[in-house]
């Protein structure tokens, strides 16, 4: 038998397709690395692996929301409601709002996305602080728009700065509240204060991907401030604390003038149904909601108590993740991954020195706590 070798690949031609120079000029979002690719670079098993780089729920998801994503799956060669009826009416009356004043998204990602399209472009430009979620600069940028960064005040939002850089072509504030990848908060009665302070033709969008992991009494009255406030937009997910990363669903809340603005400019179908039906019965199993704040509680405890006690400061963090000071993050990052540990580096949000890590269960902050002394006690 004669072996064939195969064929080399074709030398690809220089492409002569030309994007505009603030396309050009991005660098792509680098989401945390996958269990599955971890495992092929280092010839790690899979199942050894602990993945705390993408605050992820560690519960997973809600039995009630997997249910009803298989029953979904049935009807999957129809589209899906591309209004998302009936989300939307449950999300409305969770919140106690209008349905019309409801943006659906594939995750809150897109929701802030959608912002940006519809509201920026060339001559214009937005505001948002330092070390804040790298996709309101990009999406700014891929708007042509000039981003308007505002140092950040011990790490966080200073939101006064960040009212005083307003210019007259700033058409949105992007405020992340916790924030991502810091952990910072601000208090409900400064972002209302600010809220006051800010020119009406410019939106504030109120990132609050983590709300629910905040105590009761921090919890903002974000819902009910759109009413008052008809420059602003709140958005939520349920990625984290619902645990629905996988499918990409979110939502934003604002105006209805505003949120028929973003519809417009909205891919058609963008939320799919499998994401619908299942975020539909995450939002009414509260038992499962309850058990992932009260682990994240609890993992949030023993992590910065095993930080501290190797030493490390860390930013006090209102999220699921906490951002240590490691001094040589890339090496740690590296040799933790040799460990099976995946966490997140954080360089590109000017954290050089630092690197971001979710709270898992017991057992996987155990773990990393371990392969952390370990790294930290070879170096």
């Amino acid at each position: 038998m004669r072996s064939v070798m195969p064929a080399s690949p074709s030398p690809i031609a220089t492409s002569r397709v030309s994007a505009p120079a603030h396309v050009a000029a991005m660098s792509p979002y680098q989401p945390g690395k996958p269990i599955a690719e971890v495992a092929r670079e280092l010839g790690l098993v899979e199942a050894d692996i602990v993945k705390l780089a993408s605050n992820e729920n560690p519960l997973g998801a809600s039995p009630q929301a997997l249910q009803a994503m298989q029953a979904a799956m049935a009807d999957v060669a129809r589209y899906p409601d591309g209004n998302g009826f009936v989300l939307k009416r449950e999300l409305a009356q969770h919140h106690k709002i209008g349905p019309e004043s409801i943006v659906l998204g594939n995750g809150s990602n897109d929701v802030l996305e959608l912002a940006a399209l519809a509201f920026l472009g060339p001559g214009t430009s937005s505001v948002y602080a330092e070390h804040c979620f790298v996709v309101n600069r990009l999406a700014t940028q891929a708007r042509g728009a000039e981003g308007i960064e505002v140092a950040a005040r011990d790490y966080g939002h200073d939101l006064q700065a960040m009212q005083r850089a307003v210019r007259e072509d700033t058409r949105v504030i992007f405020v992340s509240n916790p924030n991502n990848p810091t952990g910072t908060y601000v208090a409900p009665e400064e972002v209302q204060s600010f809220l006051e302070k800010v020119r009406s033709d410019v939106l504030v969008v109120l990132d609050e991907a983590y709300y629910e992991y905040l105590e009761p009494q921090q919890q903002s009255s974000s819902m009910e401030w759109v009413a008052r406030f008809p420059n602003l937009l709140v958005t939520r997910t349920f990625s984290k604390a619902y645990g629905l990363a996988g499918l990409r669903v979110g939502y934003g809340v604002a105006h209805p003038q505003v949120a028929d603005m973003m519809n417009r400019v909205r891919q058609p179908f963008n939320v799919n149904s499998a994401a619908q039906a299942a975020a539909v019965a995450a939002l009414g199993d509260e038992r499962f909601l309850r058990e992932s704040i009260q682990l994240n509680r609890a993992g949030m405890k023993q992590l910065t108590a095993g930080l501290s006690a190797l030493g490390l400061d860390w930013i006090e963090s209102y999220g699921n993740f906490v951002t240590v000071r490691v001094g040589e993050a890339d090496r740690v990052f590296r040799e933790l991954l040799q460990r099976g540990v995946i966490v997140r580096p954080i360089a590109g949000y000017g954290l050089p020195r630092h690197l971001r890590v979710s709270i898992g269960l017991e057992s996987e902050n155990n773990r990393l706590l371990e392969a952390l002394a370990a790294v930290l006690q070879a170096s």
